[in-house]
């Protein structure tokens, strides 16, 4: 059985040539287009958690939940691949710096405690 490029990474995939709708914005939180995803792909980023880490789709508020089908829909046609063979972005909250005061603090029905 001829495996796909997904599958195995030795099949070249065909050289990357833009296309009319590579300026569509694909992720609006990162504002990624869809032409950048393509270009990704074709440089060897061939699965969502490579596509994410090298351009960050998915890395934004919304965590992915808006660009998630979009993305794994281009990396299916650009692999030649069903969707469901693409494992999902991992969907992290957004870190951010706490103040240890913040987190010391109890709320107890409505009086903060210190």
């Amino acid at each position: 059985m001829n495996a796909g490029p997904y599958e195995n990474r030795s099949v070249p995939l065909k050289p990357f040539v833009a296309a009319s709708d590579d300026g569509e914005v694909i992720c609006r939180c990162e504002e990624i287009r869809k032409g950048e995803i393509r270009a990704a792909i074709h440089e060897g980023m061939y699965t969502t958690t490579e596509i994410k880490r090298f351009i960050r789709p998915g890395m934004g508020p919304c965590q992915g939940q808006r660009c998630q089908p979009l993305v794994k829909r281009i990396i299916a046609q650009e692999l030649s691949v069903a969707m469901d063979t693409l494992e999902s972005i991992t969907a992290r909250p957004p870190a951010r710096p706490t103040k240890m005061s913040i987190l010391a603090k109890e709320v107890t029905h409505g009086e903060e405690r210190s």
